[in-house]
């Protein structure tokens, strides 16, 4: 029996130097993996922000190497690097060596950095510590000084020359370390969304980002920030014109705290067709809010709702707007600088300050109110698209649990859904469901299949479009809904906007009852309607087993061609003649409709897994599949006509015409 491991005075240690950030990595970035390297390499930019946002440089380039390094340049003053007198060390120990040290603490009037990304003198420290290798290169005071770092520790000390020229700024070359990080692999798109979210709230400021893998380069520039940016989301859909507030102000978290400056701007629209909330604070993307979060909440619902109240736009025991109804429509940018800030983790996705909050709400509400009444027919524009979306979203939340309580629960489909014909096992990785045409197609494959897991639901003649019907029209269609009840997984709502499915849908995957859903329609013009529309039903309704893989055509056979006591089938002209050319007498005829077909070929052409033919339909081209279903099926008349008139012969069956 093994001695038990001791607790005493010297089991307590503690991690020093490098091995503070190397060995625990997500205390610091969040994450250990290709998130945490993305925040790392946000430290290093957001020094560069930090000086041009103080006046110093208007250019920041980044390289993104084709090896995972990755090299940031500004044209700013120089990162101190020489021996302190005050702290009788050399600042680069200091600033790449130290956790908690760096120029951004003093937050008063005469300082530097008021308003900075980097409060917590952690980033470029712990991007040191967390990198494979990092050479540092600054330019100021006449001076050229030269670091190189591995995996935390310094190599070869301070090397200081005069520099050729007068130019100043910092250069940092480094790779993050693979011993870090899971993953170092940063996608480019995550550079290009960066920098694009950092040059709209640093006006003027150019950041050039030059990717050696794809040998491009990319500018970012919004001379006038976020107005700019408001401009460029809301271009051809705006209900409203872009407007924008600007405050400062001082204020506190508390009694017993030091009073800060916080300044704000906050550009808005309204639009029918985008919806787009961003929050930015200190030039860092509040992904997750916080305080402007919730402060645009309850100014934006606090206006509106007034406005609706004072114009009597309620109907009678109408319930009052939420957000969801104002966000809907709504383009908002908010950006936001303090000079003391509470992150709710060095990640600083999401800030807690209380006096922001308080300051926003308070200033957003006075605003809209004067917005409102200076701007009549904006406010009134606004009011009635809120309203519709209001309206929109109880309808269809009623609809939601109106088709919850008709789709799901412990059915008996046998008795519940005429005419369905289940299958006896259980097990659903085994479970198929076979969508065929009519009560003549039920009978073959009824005596066709396996029993023991396949099942049979027919359709009974064409079904409703459901690309152009309301969900009214579309969950009155008894096809339809029982055809949802058998399959089991629920619908997907759309609503104007995508982001309000994830709170009304009622899809879900692991309800789905069959492994696999196989449409089985006639080979003739008849069956490929009733196919499309099947594929347009789920397509609208249940895209979430396109995407899974769940939905397979049957193919059928076109010919059936026999030879003596032999019979073959082809799926296509070649094939036919591929075979006939192996026979030397044969009959050839064109396939019966399925009612017609033989138990027993049906079995063998259609429902047998060695020998049936079975289509997948794939999210591949999805978008391609609905601008085609939109085309033929929807609304545009004029974009039909034009596609049938160029691509209609190809569909014309020549071998019945005349």
């Amino acid at each position: 029996m093994s001695a038990k491991k001791t607790y005493d005075n010297e089991s307590i240690t503690s991690l020093k130097g490098a091995d503070r950030v190397r060995k625990r990595p997500s205390v610091i970035f969040g994450s250990d993996g290709l998130e945490g390297c993305e925040h790392s390499i946000f430290e290093i930019i957001s020094n560069s922000i930090d000086e041009a946002r103080e006046g110093f440089g208007k250019k920041i380039e980044i390289t993104r190497h084709a090896d995972k390094s990755v090299t940031v340049k500004d044209h700013a003053r120089g990162c101190p690097v020489d021996y302190n007198p005050i702290e009788q060390r050399y600042n680069w120990e200091l600033v790449y060596c130290e956790l908690y040290a760096g120029g951004k603490f003093d937050n008063s009037e005469e300082e530097s950095y008021s308003f900075s990304l980097g409060l917590n003198g952690l980033g470029l420290c712990s991007a040191q510590y967390s990198s494979e290798y990092m050479d540092v290169d600054v330019l100021r005071d006449g001076w050229h000084y030269m670091l190189h770092f591995e995996k935390g520790e310094n190599v070869g000390g301070l090397i200081k020359r005069k520099a050729a020229g007068r130019e100043t700024g910092t250069a940092t070359t480094w790779r993050p370390d693979r011993e870090v990080f899971t993953d170092i692999d940063v996608p480019l798109d995550w550079y290009k969304d960066t920098l694009k979210r950092q040059a709209i709230v640093n006006s003027g400021l150019l950041f050039v980002l030059s990717d050696e893998e794809s040998g491009e380069t990319f500018e970012f520039l919004y001379e006038n920030g976020i107005r700019d940016y408001i401009n460029e989301l809301a271009a051809g859909t705006a209900l409203t014109e872009p407007c924008l507030f600007a405050y400062e102000t001082k204020g506190r978290d508390r009694e017993d705290k030091p009073e800060y400056k916080l300044k704000l701007e906050v550009a808005f629209c309204f639009s029918n067709e985008v919806n787009v909330i961003e929050y930015y604070h200190n030039s860092s993307w509040l992904e997750h809010g916080g305080s402007p979060d919730k402060a645009a909440r309850s100014a934006f619902v606090s206006a509106v709702d007034a406005y609706l109240k004072n114009a009597g736009q309620y109907r009678k025991d109408e319930k009052k707007i939420t957000f969801a109804d104002v966000e809907d429509s709504l383009i908002l940018i908010s950006s936001s600088f303090s000079t003391v800030t509470s992150y709710e983790n060095q990640t600083k996705k999401s800030i807690t300050n209380r006096f922001i909050q308080e300051a926003m709400t308070d200033f957003l509400k006075k605003r809209l109110e004067i917005y409102f009444i200076e701007n009549k027919a904006e406010a009134d524009r606004i009011a009635a698209q809120v309203l519709v979306n209001k309206r929109s979203r109880e309808t269809a939340e009623k609809t939601r649990i109106s088709i919850k309580k008709k789709l799901t629960g412990t059915i008996d489909m046998n008795n519940r859904v005429e005419k369905f014909v289940n299958c006896r096992t259980k097990d659903t990785n085994r479970r198929e469901i076979y969508i065929v045409e009519g009560d003549s197609a039920l009978g073959s494959c009824k005596l066709g299949r396996d029993a023991e897991f396949q099942a049979i639901m027919p359709v009974r003649g064409k079904i409703l479009n459901c690309l152009k019907a309301d969900y009214d029209k579309i969950f009155g269609n008894d096809i339809i809904t029982d055809l949802l009840r058998v399959l089991g997984c629920g619908v997907e709502i759309r609503t104007k906007h995508q982001h309000q499915n994830q709170d009304i849908a009622t899809f879900d995957l692991s309800q789905l009852r069959w492994n696999k859903v196989i449409i089985c329609t006639d080979g003739d013009v008849d069956g490929f309607h009733i196919r499309a529309e099947l594929l347009t039903m789920l397509y609208r309704l249940t895209p979430g087993l396109i995407s899974a893989k769940k939905i397979y055509i049957a193919e059928s056979p076109l010919y059936e061609i026999t030879s003596g006591k032999k019979t073959f089938f082809a799926y296509t002209d070649r094939q036919k003649n591929e075979i006939a050319a192996k026979l030397q007498k044969y009959t050839i005829q064109r396939s019966k409709g399925l009612g017609e077909n033989e138990p027993e070929m049906m079995w063998q052409t259609t429902m047998n897994p060695e020998t049936r033919r079975l289509i997948l339909v794939t999210p591949d081209e999805v978008k391609a599949t609905q601008e085609m279903f939109e085309t033929l099926l929807g609304d545009n008349i004029r974009a039909r006509k034009e596609f049938i008139e160029e691509n209609g012969r190809r569909y014309i069956d020549f071998s019945e015409v005349g």
